[in-house]
């Protein structure tokens, strides 16, 4: 086990990690502001991913179609929040988990009738298709370090928004008292509209990135989605900087155990063995760091903060 496979290692668990977050990150804002459970996020990241890859078929062009990803994602979002979700605020967490998920479905048998049940695939941007050298002796892919990139400078502009401007004082009174917020003028609805739609964005942005590395099919965002729970459970509801560290915690902790687990249980079992053992309880591995950090903070590591 060499020092450059750690670290090769350690950032591609960041850059999953930073891809959990821009997940989490819409979904913590949605579930923290608007106390709704949105099955349908996931959806919208296989919005994001297909607009990208159509755009980028008809273009050519990798900066157009992360741009196509943004708007699609944001408009299906925007039109699901007035159509579907303005209707569930005041309902049980069991109709929005039905209709949430009814949304999931519409949205799989759309986009097959649209693109086909086929795989697109999605290039890696000619200027990031290579290797960069690092400190080290490392080798390691440009594209990948450019997803980190993106989304350690998308982290900051959501902090910068949340606590520097008019819009991010609403969405954290809204978190707190929304009736108080309502009353003093604010347009509620409009609000909620525009939380949804940059949570879709965020979503519809993550699944354009990962794009180009695994390809883009129907029914790709609801494993994320399944891990973008667990990271907003780890981090606390609503927080943003929970959702930050809870995604790179979860990201970490996935990739580094699927790696060097099935070597450590190599140490003492057959090579078959060892491998078995090893991904199984890699497998698990997210959900006993979930259980351990509820056990000491039932409420997230940031729970209850922005």
């Amino acid at each position: 086990m060499s020092i450059v496979l750690i670290l090769e290692q350690i950032l591609n668990g960041l850059q999953f990690g930073v891809m959990l977050f821009l997940m989490a990150a819409g979904l913590t804002l949605v579930f923290g502001v608007m106390g709704l459970i949105n099955l349908a996020h996931g959806a919208l990241y296989m919005v994001g991913a297909f607009a990208a890859a159509a755009v980028a078929g008809l273009t050519g062009s990798f900066l157009l179609a992360l741009i196509a990803s943004l708007a699609a994602a944001a408009a299906a979002g925007a039109v699901v929040e007035i159509a579907v979700i303005r209707r569930l605020y005041d309902r049980d967490h069991l109709d929005q988990v039905l209709a949430t998920f009814a949304l999931i479905l519409i949205f799989s048998e759309g986009t097959r009738w649209i693109f086909g049940s086929f795989p697109l695939f999605l290039d890696v941007p000619a200027a990031l298709a290579g290797p960069l050298s690092l400190p080290g002796g490392i080798e390691y892919p440009a594209y990948r370090l450019a997803i980190i990139g993106i989304g350690l400078v998308v982290a900051a502009l959501l902090f910068w928004l949340i606590a520097r401007t008019r819009i991010g004082i609403q969405i954290r009174a809204g978190e707190a008292d929304r009736e108080m917020i309502a009353a003093l003028g604010v347009d509620i609805s409009r609000l909620y509209t525009l939380v949804f739609a940059l949570g879709a964005a965020l979503a519809g942005l993550a699944g354009a990135l990962v794009g180009a590395i695994q390809s883009v099919q129907v029914g790709m965002g609801e494993p994320v989605l399944i891990l973008a729970f667990v990271v907003i459970v780890i981090g606390g509801i609503g927080s943003i900087k929970g959702a930050l560290v809870g995604a790179l915690l979860v990201g970490l902790t996935d990739t580094l155990g699927k790696v060097f687990l099935p070597q450590f249980f190599g140490l003492f079992l057959e090579p078959a063995s060892a491998a078995s053992v090893g991904a199984s309880l890699a497998s698990m591995l997210i959900y006993i760091l979930m259980a351990a950090v509820l056990l000491v903070r039932p409420s997230g590591l940031y729970g209850g903060s922005a």
